[in-house]
C-alpha cells in the first residue's frame, strides 16, 4: 500500500471521518455512506455473512451480495474500489471455484468447466424453483386462510402482505408509511398478523419494536 494513490489516507484501518460518493461536499453528495462509528460493527456482520454456512445461497451469490454491501458501507478513507474488487478474487480462491477455472487453463479441458458451470446453474435454478413454489404455497396458505379472518381489514391486509414479501422484518412506523396509514390503524394490522402467527417480534423491546416475516425468510435458509 506504499506509493499508490492514498497512502497517507489511512491504509488498512477503518476510517475514522463521513465520507461521501459523488458531489464536491455532503450537501450535493450522490450517496453517504454509513457514519464511521458504525463502520466496525457492519464490516463485523458482513464477515458473519461471508462465513455463515447456514446461510444456503450459491457462492457467487454470496460473493456478489458481500461486495454490494461492502461499497455500500464504504469503509476505508480511500481504495474502497480496489478492496471490493479484490474481495471477490479472495473469495473465490477461499472457495476453491478460482481454482476450478486455473485447472481449465493449465489441462486445456474446456469441456469440465462447462460441465460444472451447467451443473451449478442447474442446482441453482432447482433450487431457486423448489423456493419459488414454497412461496407461492406459503401466499396461497396465508391469503386464502388467515387473513380473510379479518373481515373489513383484509384490503389492507392484503396490501401489508404484499410489502412483506419486498421488507420480510419493519417496524409499525414502517407499516404506517407504506400504507399511508395512521399509527393506530397500523399498530392493530401488526398486532392482527402477530395473532395470526404472519410476524412476530423480534427485538423484546418496548420501543421501536421489530416484526419479522419468519415464515418467509425461512424458506430462503433451509437446505
Amino acid at each position: 500500500m506504499t506509493g499508490v494513490r492514498g497512502e497517507q489516507k489511512l491504509p488498512g484501518e477503518f476510517r475514522t471521518t463521513q465520507n461521501w460518493i459523488g458531489g464536491a461536499t455532503l450537501n450535493d453528495a450522490v450517496f453517504i455512506p454509513p457514519h464511521q462509528s458504525d463502520v466496525s460493527g457492519f464490516m463485523g456482520d458482513l464477515e458473519n455473512f461471508l462465513h455463515n454456512s447456514d446461510i444456503d445461497v450459491p457462492h457467487l451469490i454470496r460473493v456478489a451480495i458481500a461486495h454490494y454491501q461492502f461499497e455500500t458501507i464504504h469503509p476505508f478513507a480511500d481504495g474502497n474500489g480496489r478492496i471490493g474488487r479484490l474481495l471477490i478474487t479472495l473469495y473465490l480462491v477461499s472457495t476453491g471455484l478460482l481454482d476450478n477455472l486455473m485447472v481449465v487453463r493449465t489441462s486445456n479441458s474446456l469441456s469440465q468447466w462447462i460441465r460444472f458451470f451447467l451443473v451449478a446453474v442447474g442446482e441453482t435454478a432447482k433450487k431457486g424453483i423448489l423456493t419459488f413454489e414454497k412461496i407461492l404455497k406459503l401466499k396461497e396458505e396465508i391469503e386464502g386462510k388467515r387473513i380473510v379472518k379479518l373481515g373489513k381489514k383484509v384490503p389492507k391486509a392484503k396490501q401489508l402482505i404484499d410489502i412483506l414479501y419486498k421488507e420480510p422484518v419493519l417496524s409499525v412506523a414502517r407499516v404506517e408509511e407504506l400504507l399511508d396509514v395512521a399509527k393506530p390503524t397500523a399498530n392493530s394490522l401488526v398486532d392482527d398478523f402477530v395473532r395470526l402467527g404472519i410476524l412476530k417480534e423480534i427485538t423484546g423491546a418496548r420501543r421501536n419494536r421489530m416484526f419479522a416475516f419468519r415464515e418467509y425468510i425461512k424458506l430462503f435458509s433451509d437446505k
